[in-house]
């Protein structure tokens, strides 16, 4: 196994939410993140991936919380009603959050990088930047993203007024984008059965880079 990387000293230290509050509309209506991939709940193979890039891991789900628990970590559903998005899942974040940063991963992303986290906060750092989002040839991942947990008025302010929009969000904030072209496949995610048939046809050649508690 590789070294364990250093720990991070307390005032970088980043807590890792799962977004698993949606609807599932795509996947007909069932909770996509619980949908059974290779054998397992979608979503264990995204916690497997981001959990040993943070220091502490959060899940954001609206429904199905038992099953959601059994996962082994905190669990908390969003705060604004009606199912309002994945900003609704930060917000909550935001305000549990016991870290000063806080990184979002969608559930439906099997494939995350083994490295997003890395690049997210040195680029954040680096640029002294209020939030870091992933992009991969001109195409932003509002949903990866790395941010400072004292965002958490602004963001309340933003969905009080109505918005909803992520990239309305952050364009009023201090964002460096972070390129992943080298990795455009590891941000595919996971909407209609069809898609299931065909991550669970490529779990297996992407399991190598996957890390290893």
């Amino acid at each position: 196994m590789p070294p364990s990387p250093a720990p991070r000293p307390a005032d970088r230290r980043i807590t890792g939410i799962l977004l698993a509050g949606g609807q599932g509309s795509r996947m007909g209506g069932v909770d996509k993140g619980l949908v059974e991939l290779a054998g397992r709940p979608m979503a264990a193979h995204a916690l497997e991936r981001l959990a040993p890039q943070v220091d502490a891991l959060l899940i954001n789900a609206n429904q199905n919380l038992p099953a959601w628990q059994a996962f082994g970590h905190p669990v908390f559903g969003d705060d604004i009603g009606g199912f309002a998005g994945p900003l609704a899942g930060l917000h909550a974040g935001l305000l549990r959050a016991q870290h000063p940063f806080v990184v979002t991963a969608p559930c439906d992303s099997p494939f995350l990088p083994a490295d997003l986290v890395e690049r997210l906060a040195a680029a954040l750092h680096a640029a002294d930047a209020q939030l870091a989002v992933a992009k991969t040839f001109g195409q932003p991942h509002p949903v990866f993203c790395l941010c400072r947990r004292d965002l958490a008025d602004h963001l309340g302010a933003f969905l009080a007024a109505g918005g909803r929009k992520i990239d309305r969000w952050y364009g009023s904030l201090k964002v460096v984008e972070v390129a992943f072209d080298d990795e455009e496949a590891a941000f595919r995610n996971v909407n209609t059965r069809d898609e299931l048939a065909e991550a669970a046809r490529d779990l297996p050649a992407a399991a190598a880079g996957a890390p290893r508690g």
